[in-house]
């Protein structure tokens, strides 16, 4: 009986391992687990945020009539360094994309822009993720592609990559993205 009390720390200590492994294998985290958003093909919620640096507000009227990609980043968020590169190429090809800064502060979103480029048309400050909550956002980051209608066609939870932006960015756009 002592034997089985002494090896019980142990199969705990399995256990826990174990299911920890689960939760961080590709889909095995609780976000994705809740599946796709539940906005697409609804209209997309309205903007209406102060902007970074005295931009242009970030309002839903400026993007009336034009099909464009919010991507909801944070300058503390590792995954959103892994996504930029592409993000900067589709702002190249004149893709319109509306970077909202996820409970991230002016500061520390203006160094990480000077660090790594802007792909953004415009930055919206959404420093208590109300914004986030109204899509449902659950992590950073998260990219909704809206319609010139202003419905959200496609949504991707964590890093943009090329499949994404050629099965559903670039369709959703059509042959000429730029503004």
């Amino acid at each position: 009986m002592r034997r089985w009390l002494a090896a019980l720390p142990l199969l705990a200590l399995a256990v826990i391992v174990g299911l920890g492994a689960l939760a961080l294998r590709p889909g095995g985290g609780q976000a994705d687990r809740f599946g796709p958003s539940t906005l697409i093909g609804k209209p997309a919620p309205a903007l209406a945020l102060e902007s970074l640096d005295g931009r242009e507000a970030m309002v839903s009227e400026r993007f009336a009539g034009r099909a464009f990609v919010i991507n909801f980043y944070a300058s503390w968020c590792a995954p959103c360094r892994v996504e930029h590169p592409i993000l900067l190429q589709l702002r190249q090809a004149g893709v319109p994309i509306l970077g909202i800064a996820y409970k991230d502060e002016a500061g520390a979103n203006r160094a990480w822009i000077a660090e790594l480029g802007d792909p953004y048309e415009g930055i919206g400050l959404d420093l208590e993720g109300r914004l986030a909550l109204e899509f449902g956002v659950r992590k950073v980051p998260e990219t909704f592609v809206i319609d010139a209608a202003g419905i959200v066609v496609a949504h991707r939870s964590g890093p943009v990559d090329s499949e994404f932006v050629q099965r559903a960015i670039l369709p959703a756009l059509g042959p000429n993205p730029g503004p």
